[in-house]
């Protein structure tokens, strides 16, 4: 805990946070190029899908951090209402616009992909209508926070409200155990996976790209967003002076 409250001051913040936000970016970049050339050049189609299944590597990663985005908005928002952790507030907001823009890259490339494997470009089943929810919430809460910021609010509105959305997530991992759905069954677990390793090996790569990048895009951000205030405050204080 004393650890994470020493981060949790914006000057050591930045100072790790400057060299981290753009070595993460590009190796992330570099890893997304790597896997990309991977899995469109050297990895064969799948016996029953063909080509199609090539999105799985765009596809996957961005439900990973559709979900994983708002688990970080959750967790953050917990840190604030409980320790009152200054750039809690900041990483959660921080996490919501990229957060909400994989979850809506998680359902255009779901579309894509369903349709010449489903013969529809939508089904109201149970994982494709919780993760829509999901990215609904994401504008909800960009939209709180806001209108909260505007108003002069606390912070605790949109933190309550990132902590309540996370009971989205279970749903959308189980709902295609929970319902019988058009959506397929879990593919890919801890120890084994129903797709073929000559398909599926690309995938990590893939992951550990995008994951890469988007925590250097919310670093980005907060980088952003600490200077905002510190040149708000600035003016504010010349203005009184």
């Amino acid at each position: 805990m004393p650890a994470l409250h020493a981060l949790a001051n914006p000057t050591r913040f930045l100072k790790i946070a400057r060299p981290l936000t753009g070595a993460l970016t590009w190796v992330g970049i570099a890893l997304i190029a790597l896997g990309c050339w991977a899995g469109l050049t050297q990895t064969p189609p799948d016996y029953l899908q063909g080509d199609s299944v090539r999105i799985l590597y765009v596809h996957v990663p961005a439900a990973w951090l559709g979900m994983g985005g708002w688990s970080g908005i959750a967790i953050a928002s917990i840190a604030f209402l409980v320790w009152r952790h200054p750039l809690a507030e900041v990483a959660a907001r921080a996490i919501a616009l990229p957060g909400a823009l994989f979850a809506a890259i998680c359902l255009v490339s779901g579309s894509i992909w369903g349709r010449p494997t489903w013969g529809t470009w939508w089904q109201w089943d149970g994982r494709l209508t919780s993760m829509l929810l999901l990215f609904f919430v994401y504008c909800g809460y960009i939209a709180l926070a806001r209108a909260d910021a505007d108003r002069g609010g606390d912070g605790r509105i949109p933190a309550i409200f990132g902590i309540a959305g996370s009971v989205l997530l279970p749903i959308i991992r189980y709902s295609v155990v929970w319902w019988n759905t058009l959506h397929q069954g879990p593919s890919i677990g801890l120890t084994s996976s129903t797709i073929d390793r000559a398909i599926l090996w690309p995938l990590p790569i893939m992951l550990a790209g995008f994951t890469l990048f988007f925590i250097g895009v919310v670093l980005m951000r907060m980088r952003a967003m600490l200077a905002t205030a510190k040149a708000e405050a600035r003016m504010a204080r010349m203005a009184r002076s």
